[in-house]
C-alpha cells in the first residue's frame, strides 16, 4: 500500500515550520560546540560560513511558511490583520522582557556569565523577532497590494524577490560600516520600501471606530519595531562580537520597511480621522436612499417603507424625535413615531400650528403650495425647531413627516436638501411598489385565465366520434384567454351519431363556466338517446336552473344515421347549417326555426323547437360554425358573411374537411386582416363517404 503525499498549502506550512524548528535548534547546538571547542582548544573543522547558512535558512522556512498562511487567512477586515501582528508582537515582547528580567535577577552571579545560557536566550530571543518581523512583512504585503494594479504588483515582486536575495548576502561577509555595497543595497531597498509604503488604500475602507482602534494597535506594534531593534543593534559588545547582526542586511531591510509602513500608516489614518464621521455620515445616507430605492426589490410593504424614510431622516439631520403620519386611499390615518409619545406629538402639533416662527420652503415641482416645506421654531415645548415634510404620492399629499431637534435652528440647507431628495425617493417608491402590486395581480390572473384555458381545452373532444360513412374536422380560437364557443360527439349505437354545437352568449370566464355547465348536460341527455326535440327540452330545463336570467346558449343539435344516410336535426336560435349537395352542386342554408336554450324557462319552450330531417348522399358537406366567423368584420365594418362562406364551400367542395377549415380560416383573417377577432369562432366540418 503506497502513502500518496498531497502538496497542499498546509503541507507546506507544517513542513517549513517543521525544518525551521530543526535548523534553528542545529544552528544553536553548533555556537555552543563552538564555545566548548574554544575553551578546550579544540578545532571543531566547521565552516564558518555554516551558521550563516543556517541562519538565512532559518529565515526563508519561516517566509515559506507565512507566506502559505496568510493566503489562508479568511480575515474579517483590516483591524483583524492588524491584530494577527499585534498578538504576534504581544507574545515576542513578552518572552524578550522576560529573558531581561531573568538576566537583571540573576546579575553578578555565575550563572549570568554562563556562555551557553547566553548564547541559547539570545538564540531563541532572535528567532522570535525574525518570526514577528517576517510575519509583519507577510500582513504588509497584503495591505499594499489591496486594490492592486499591475505596476504596482511588478514593483513589489521586485522589491520581495530583491529582499530575499538579500537574506544571503551575509555570506559575503561585507559589512555596513566599510562596504560601500553594503551601503548601496541597502539604500536602493530603503527607497523602494519607502515608495511602497506609501500604497494606503486600505485605510480609505475603515470606519471612525476603526481607525481609531488601528491607530491604537500600529502605534504598539511600532514600539514593539523599536524594542527588537534596540535588542539587536544595542546590544552588549560580546554580543555584537559574537554574532555580528549588524551585518545583516535582510533583517535591517525588514525593519526599515516595517517601521515607515507603519509611521506612513498611523500618519495618514490620524490626518483622515477629522472626515472619518463627515465621510461615514455621506456614506450612510447613499446607503439609505439606497434602501428605499431598493425597498421594492427586497418585498418591503408601503409601512415598512415610510419606517425606513423615518429612520434614514432623523439621522441624516441628526434629529431627536420625529413620526410620520400618512392617510393612503381613504383610510384612518396611520402614525408611525420614534422617540416620542403619542401624548408629546398631540402637543408639539398644537405648539406647531400656533407658531408664527416659521419659514416657508417652496417645492418648485409642485403646482400648489400643498407641497411646501416648513421649517418652525418652538418655544413652549421641549423641542426647539420643527422641520414638517409633505409626503406626496401621484401630485397627492397623503401625509406627512416631522422632524424635531431640541435645538433651535438646527436643520441647515444640507439637511433640507437631503431629506427632500429621501421624501421624493418614497414617492416613487411608493408608487412602483403599488404599480408592482398591479403587475403582480395582472400576472396572476394572466396565469389563472391561462389555467383556466388549459381545462376549456380539456372539455373538447380530443377525438371526434365517426365511422367510415363520413369523416369529420374541427377547430375552434377564442377571441380572449378562455371561450364560450363549444362542440362535441357522441356514438349512440353502431350507425347513429349525435353532433353539437353552441355558443354561450358573453365572452370570456363567464362563458366558459357556462359552456363547461353545458358539457356536462350534454354528457347526461346524450346517453339517453333522445330525439333532437326531447334533448333540446330537457337541456333547456336543465340550463334554466342554471344559467344567470342575462345568459342563454344557442344550439344545433345532430343525429346522423349513416345506415339510413339521414339528418335529424334541430336549432336552438344557433347560426343555420351551411350544407353542400354534390347533386345539385351548390351550397345552402337549413334555416329551421329555433330559440336559444334559458330563454324562455318553461314549458311552452317545446313550441320553439323545429325537428328537421334531410337525406344525405356521397360527398355532401355539413358545415357548423358560431357567430363568432359569419359576423366577423373587417376595417370597414363590414362582415364576413352567410353569402361570402357560401361562395368559399361551393369553390371548395372538393376538398377533405380538414382543408376546407383552413380554406374558410385563412379567408377569414385575409378578410379582417389578422388574427385578432372580436368574438370566439368555432366551425366543425363533416364530409360523407
Amino acid at each position: 500500500m503506497s502513502l500518496k503525499i498531497q502538496f497542499t498549502p498546509k503541507f507546506y506550512m507544517r513542513s517549513s515550520v517543521t525544518m525551521a524548528i530543526i535548523i534553528w535548534v542545529i544552528a544553536t547546538l553548533i555556537r555552543i560546540l563552538e564555545i566548548l571547542a574554544t575553551k578546550s582548544g579544540v578545532d571543531l573543522e566547521i565552516s564558518k560560513y555554516l551558521p550563516i547558512l543556517l541562519q538565512d535558512l532559518f529565515y526563508v522556512f519561516i517566509l515559506v511558511y507565512y507566506r502559505h498562511k496568510i493566503r489562508l487567512v479568511e480575515s474579517g477586515g483590516f483591524v483583524d490583520l492588524l491584530w494577527r501582528v499585534f498578538a504576534i508582537g504581544l507574545v515576542t515582547t513578552v518572552i524578550s522582557i522576560s529573558i531581561r528580567l531573568f538576566y537583571e535577577s540573576i546579575a553578578g552571579s555565575m550563572l549570568a556569565e554562563n556562555e551557553f545560557l547566553n548564547t541559547f536566550l539570545y538564540n531563541l530571543n532572535r528567532a522570535l523577532i525574525s518570526v514577528f518581523l517576517i510575519s509583519t512583512f507577510t500582513v504588509w504585503k497584503k495591505l499594499i497590494l489591496y486594490q492592486k494594479s499591475r505596476n504596482l504588483v511588478i514593483y513589489w515582486n521586485i522589491f520581495e524577490l530583491a529582499l530575499l536575495c538579500s537574506i544571503f548576502f551575509n555570506l559575503t561577509e561585507l559589512n555596513l560600516q566599510q562596504s560601500l555595497l553594503f551601503k548601496i543595497l541597502f539604500g536602493a531597498l530603503a527607497i523602494m520600501a519607502i515608495i511602497l509604503s506609501g500604497n494606503l488604500k486600505w485605510v480609505a475602507y475603515l470606519n471612525f471606530k476603526q481607525k481609531w482602534k488601528s491607530v491604537l494597535i500600529i502605534l504598539l506594534i511600532t514600539i514593539y519595531i523599536f524594542y527588537f531593534f534596540s535588542y539587536l543593534y544595542v546590544a552588549p559588545d560580546e554580543a555584537l562580537e559574537a554574532f555580528n547582526a549588524i551585518d545583516d542586511l535582510f533583517v535591517i531591510v525588514l525593519f526599515t520597511f516595517l517601521l515607515f509602513y507603519s509611521i506612513f500608516s498611523l500618519l495618514v489614518i490620524l490626518f483622515n480621522l477629522p472626515t472619518s464621521s463627515v465621510f461615514e455620515k455621506k456614506m450612510e445616507e447613499a446607503i439609505n436612499f439606497q434602501r428605499l430605492s431598493q425597498s421594492i426589490q427586497q418585498g418591503e410593504s408601503e409601512d415598512q417603507i415610510f419606517d425606513v424614510l423615518l429612520n434614514s431622516s432623523m439621522n441624516a439631520v441628526y434629529a431627536d424625535a420625529g413620526w410620520i403620519e400618512v392617510n393612503m386611499d381613504d383610510e384612518d390615518t396611520k402614525i408611525r413615531s420614534k422617540h416620542i409619545s403619542r401624548e408629546n406629538i398631540n402637543k408639539v402639533k398644537e405648539q406647531i400650528m400656533i407658531s408664527k416662527n416659521r419659514t416657508v420652503i417652496k417645492n418648485p415641482l409642485a403646482p400648489n403650495s400643498d407641497s411646501d416645506r416648513v421649517l418652525i421654531n418652538l418655544r413652549k415645548s421641549t423641542y426647539k425647531s420643527a422641520f414638517v415634510v409633505p409626503l406626496t404620492i401621484k401630485n397627492e399629499v397623503k401625509g406627512f413627516m416631522y422632524l424635531l431637534n431640541e435645538v433651535s435652528d438646527s436643520f441647515n440647507k444640507e439637511m433640507i436638501n437631503i431629506i427632500n431628495t429621501f421624501a421624493s425617493q418614497v414617492s416613487v417608491s411608493i408608487e412602483n411598489f403599488r404599480l408592482m402590486g398591479e403587475a403582480l395581480l395582472n400576472e396572476r390572473y394572466k396565469e389563472e385565465l391561462n389555467i383556466a384555458k388549459s381545462v376549456q381545452r380539456a372539455l373538447l373532444p380530443k377525438e371526434l366520434d365517426h365511422d367510415s360513412a363520413f369523416s369529420i374536422h374541427a377547430f375552434t380560437e377564442a377571441a380572449a384567454e378562455v371561450g364560450g364557443d363549444y362542440y362535441d360527439t357522441f356514438q349512440l349505437s353502431e350507425h347513429r351519431f349525435a353532433i353539437v354545437i353552441g355558443d354561450v352568449s358573453g365572452k370570456g370566464t363567464s362563458a366558459a363556466f357556462h359552456m363547461s355547465q353545458m358539457k356536462g348536460i350534454f354528457q347526461s341527455l346524450v346517453q339517453l338517446d333522445l330525439s333532437a326535440e326531447e334533448f333540446l327540452i330537457n337541456a333547456n330545463t336543465a340550463l334554466s336552473k342554471c344559467l344567470e336570467r342575462t345568459s342563454f346558449i344557442t344550439l344545433t343539435y345532430f343525429i346522423i344515421d349513416t345506415e339510413q344516410k339521414v339528418l335529424e336535426f334541430s336549432r336552438a336560435g344557433h347560426c343555420p347549417t351551411l350544407f353542400y349537395s354534390k347533386e345539385e352542386k351548390k351550397a345552402k342554408y337549413f334555416e329551421n326555426k329555433g330559440l336559444g336554450l334559458g330563454i324562455i324557462r318553461n314549458s311552452t319552450y317545446k313550441n320553439f323547437i323545429q325537428v328537421n330531417r334531410v337525406n344525405f348522399s356521397k360527398d355532401d358537406i355539413l358545415v357548423l360554425y358560431t357567430d363568432g366567423i359569419s359576423e366577423a368584420s373587417n376595417a370597414k365594418h363590414e362582415e364576413f358573411g352567410y353569402e361570402r362562406m357560401k361562395s368559399l364551400l361551393d369553390q371548395n367542395a372538393h376538398y377533405d374537411p380538414p382543408m376546407i377549415q383552413k380554406v374558410f380560416i385563412s379567408k377569414l383573417y385575409e378578410f379582417c386582416g389578422g388574427k385578432d377577432l372580436n368574438d370566439d369562432y368555432t366551425m366543425v366540418v363533416i364530409k360523407f363517404n
